[in-house]
């Protein structure tokens, strides 16, 4: 009888022989459902073979194939082999978890029609010049359905009232609706290498470095990385819009990776605005199964032309992909911090060279690793170095000393008088300090208690309108207590500032100011960033306060002050990455200010104006900024000049952790192979919820050198490995 190999999502890093009965057919890719043990689980199966190496009395028969989808592709199942031999983690738990989760269930799929709006001939006929104006939401979706029949989900991607907006229009007669079969379940993924018509929105005229991207990446054949070095403001979207069009024009399908959640539904719009006839899907965490399921399966059928999502949406099936973009290449959210720790933009490079199709990596502040390929050969530049507007100027930065001026809880004298002026020329104002709650820990006069959390070493953040004490890492909470746990003192006062106490200090100086607060308390709520997002659009929002979710992507027309609030901890961080993340970041939230006609204006408050990093920060000088790092980086012999892996591990009791690691560390000593073995200390947050963190770092010249002492070591470590404790293997970590 015929042998399959199959994987499961269990920590075993092998595959499972079964049998499959004479006159059913398996094909690589399928999903099937078998016994383990006690168990029914999910399967894909990886290879057919005709013998296996087992006991034939051994080997069970498959329960059932699941044909209810069609059979991932010999690419993709390449990609994941590729996933789970690169970053040493078992190949079950690379596959499966790559998948919806309905697609994991051992529940059929079951396969509904979608519903489908078009114009009536009442609605074909309708004088849109006379159209109601206060039914604004039932005109932009006839006009979208006057391009388009459309399934509900497109119609509230444009408005989140269209299912009312429907209702009232059939009763109208406007429009009518139709079941259509949803992408085809079985067989092969459909093939569309034909060229395809589609409307362009070609409103943006390229200035010279933008056509010069373009034609670099069209005109080019195969794989090629091409990394999008463009300051902010430059037009870097409209180099992917322009991309895209090339692309789709000849059949293709296009992934365009992105870092946050909160960024999909603005880049959606935009997309469908100047695509409106192009079939787009989104893939990110923020959807439900059902959702992710039929969009997944749009971009598997090739139904779906354009397809956006975050991290694991490069992992999705594109029988036609012609062309992978990642924006903001740079971001540490590219980074799976647990389960397979992959960087979903190193997968999409290699993906893109498996493929034979070029990748954009986009960036205003490309990663050092990024840059340094560049500039060797190994990627080619593109350089945006002017902003797409000529009315729009990078915005003036400048360093208040926090010594030398007047501060009121945190803000400067300086910085207040700029908000004023902002106010009264009725333009916007963004004051980031990257810190949630209230203030960064609570502290007794009397005895110095401060707010410590018991299952963590760290700090509870007050959150004073809650009257609470949080952990953000463990999550516990208190309530706030009226004298100090120690010595009974009632002279609690906060420490340092948070969004919350920002906020109370500015309006306390600006009273009749209309102030947003954005960070994650805030915007908890479903649809709250959405709101808010409309409201800062409308200019019905003054100063806004905000953290990192307000720093990058966003544009407002408006907005032409920024005030950076408490940026200096990462000048002194044990972390060789920090200042690289802190220029980013503030070229991020920087590059928010001035992007109209309007200048733009920066204040940074710092314990260091002269420092090296806010140097190149006024002069927008990323070039010198990256030189000076990498010398520093290859005298120290970091990465790009050396490759790492970090072998992670936590526990309840502190010894095991080190003995687990000193075992470990010995084992990779006796080795012998030419790679760097640290010592073992404890990680930044040594303590996480009850659970002592340590870790053992590996270093080698070459990537090649570190994997093949990899995959020497590994052995050793599936022996070692105790039950008690949570280990992880990280390939080029990101986190220290």
């Amino acid at each position: 009888m015929p042998i399959v190999r199959v994987a499961l999502d269990i920590p075993l890093s092998t595959l499972f022989d079964y049998t499959v009965e004479e006159g059913v057919e398996v094909v690589m890719g399928q999903r099937v459902l078998v016994p383990f043990g006690k168990r029914q689980l999910v399967g894909v199966v990886m290879e057919c073979v005709a013998k296996s190496d087992m006991d034939a009395a051994r080997i069970k028969p498959l329960t059932q194939v699941m044909y209810d989808t069609a059979p991932l592709s010999s690419e993709l199942l390449r990609l994941l082999n590729f996933c789970s031999d690169y970053y040493r983690f078992p190949i079950g738990q690379t596959v499966l978890p790559a998948l919806p989760t309905k697609l994991r269930s051992t529940e059929p799929i079951v396969i509904k029609s979608l519903v489908v709006c078009r114009l009536s001939e009442a609605g074909r006929a309708l004088d849109m010049s006379v159209f109601p104006r206060r039914k604004a939401v039932q005109r932009k979706l006839l006009e979208q359905l006057a391009i388009k029949s459309c399934t509900m989900m497109e119609l509230k991607r444009i408005s989140a009232t269209a299912g009312a907006a429907v209702k009232a229009m059939l009763v109208e007669g406007w429009i009518e609706q139709y079941d259509e079969p949803t992408t085809r379940s079985t067989g092969h993924p459909v093939q569309t290498n034909v060229a395809a018509r589609h409307t362009f929105d070609n409103a943006h005229t390229l200035t010279g470095e933008q056509q010069a991207a373009v034609d670099a990446v069209t005109r080019s054949s195969g794989y090629g990385c091409y990394l999008l070095h463009g300051i902010t403001g430059s037009g870097k979207t409209e180099v992917y819009v322009h991309l895209m069009h090339h692309m789709l024009g000849q059949g293709g399908q296009v992934l365009l990776l992105v870092p946050e959640i909160n960024l999909t539904p603005q880049l959606e719009q935009y997309f469908l605005s100047r695509f409106p006839d192009v079939p787009l899907t989104s893939l990110h965490s923020g959807l439900s199964e059902k959702a992710r399921l039929e969009n997944w399966r749009q971009a598997q059928s090739g139904a779906a032309r354009l397809v956006l999502g975050t991290r694991l949406a490069v992992f999705a099936e594109l029988p036609n992909l012609s062309l992978i973009i990642v924006d903001e290449e740079h971001d540490s959210s590219f980074k799976q911090q647990d389960g397979l720790r992959y960087s979903a933009r190193d997968v999409a490079i290699f993906r893109a060279s498996q493929r034979g199709v070029p990748v954009v990596l986009g960036s205003a502040t490309p990663s050092l690793e990024s840059y340094h390929n560049a500039k060797t050969g190994r990627y080619r530049m593109l350089k945006l170095s002017q902003r797409a507007s000529a009315t729009a100027q990078l915005p003036v930065v400048r360093c208040i000393n926090i010594h030398q001026t007047t501060m009121h809880a945190g803000i400067s004298e300086n910085l207040l008088r700029e908000i004023e002026a902002r106010i009264a020329s009725k333009e916007q104002s963004l004051v980031f300090i990257n810190r949630r709650g209230y203030a960064p820990v609570l502290m007794c006069g009397g005895c110095g208690w401060l707010s410590d959390c018991k299952h963590c070493a760290s700090k509870m953040v007050l959150h004073l309108k809650d009257q609470r004490l949080r952990c953000h890492h463990c999550g516990y909470q208190v309530r706030v207590p009226q004298t100090c746990p120690d010595c009974g003192n009632a002279d609690l006062h906060p420490v340092g500032s948070g969004t919350q106490r920002v906020e109370e200090v500015l309006q306390e100086r600006f009273p009749d100011a209309r102030i947003l607060r954005v960070d994650r308390d805030s915007t908890r709520n479903k649809r709250a960033w959405q709101s808010m997002r409309e409201q800062i659009h409308a200019n019905e929002v003054d100063i806004l306060i905000g953290t990192q979710m307000l720093a990058k992507g966003h544009d407002f027309p408006e907005l032409t002050l920024v005030g950076v609030l408490n940026p200096d901890s990462a000048l002194y961080s044990s972390d060789f990455r920090a200042a690289e993340k802190l220029y980013a970041q503030l070229v991020q939230v920087s590059g928010r200010a001035g992007r109209a006609e309007k200048p733009g204006s920066v204040i940074i408050q710092t314990d260091f104006p002269d420092h090296p990093l806010y140097l190149a920060l006024q002069a927008h000088d990323f070039d010198g900024f990256a030189a000076s790092q990498l010398a520093e980086r290859q005298m120290a012999g970091f990465p790009p000049y050396m490759f790492q892996a970090m072998l992670r591990a936590e526990g309840k009791i502190e010894s095991e952790v080190y003995e687990y690691l000193g075992k470990a560390r010995a084992a990779a000593l006796a080795l012998q192979h030419e790679v760097e073995v640290m010592g073992v200390v404890p990680s930044a947050l040594a303590r996480r919820a009850n659970h002592v963190r340590a870790q053992l770092l590996i270093q080698a010249n070459s990537r090649r050198g570190l994997q093949q002492f990899l995959r020497a070591w590994q052995g050793a470590l599936d022996g070692l490995l105790q039950t008690k404790l949570r280990c992880a293997l990280d390939i080029d970590p990101l986190e220290f």
